[in-house]
């Protein structure tokens, strides 16, 4: 399957990232997964934009959709923090502006009683 190169880097990138966190054993249960992805912040923005971007009032409906950023992170933290993408069962993705673009991530195991 074809696979961009936009899409390998930011795979390459999270799976390096990831491997500093990486767990003594793999995650194996239920895993719940926030991802908030934060894009850079438009230069053709006026003061009034940049600063409603900033603080979450005005939000990016760019391209890539978020799922799209989901299966990045899971296709990249397989095998490095949990076994298998099906482990994630409760998922929150979000999108927005700032100044330092990046992308976090929250990883919860659940509780399984």
């Amino acid at each position: 399957m074809y696979d961009p190169k936009k899409s390998r880097d930011f795979k390459h990138y999270l799976k390096l990232a990831a491997s500093k966190h990486r767990p003594k054993q793999l995650i194996e249960g239920p895993i719940s997964l926030e991802v908030k992805v934060y894009k850079p912040i438009l230069k053709s923005f006026s003061k009034k934009k940049k600063a409603a971007a900033e603080a979450g009032q005005l939000r990016p409906t760019t391209k890539p959709d978020v799922d799209n950023y989901v299966k990045g992170v899971k296709d990249a933290l397989k095998n490095v923090i949990w076994k298998d993408d099906s482990q994630v069962v409760d998922l929150h993705i979000s999108k927005w502006y700032s100044e330092t673009p990046r992308v976090e991530i929250t990883i919860m195991p659940i509780d399984e009683k």
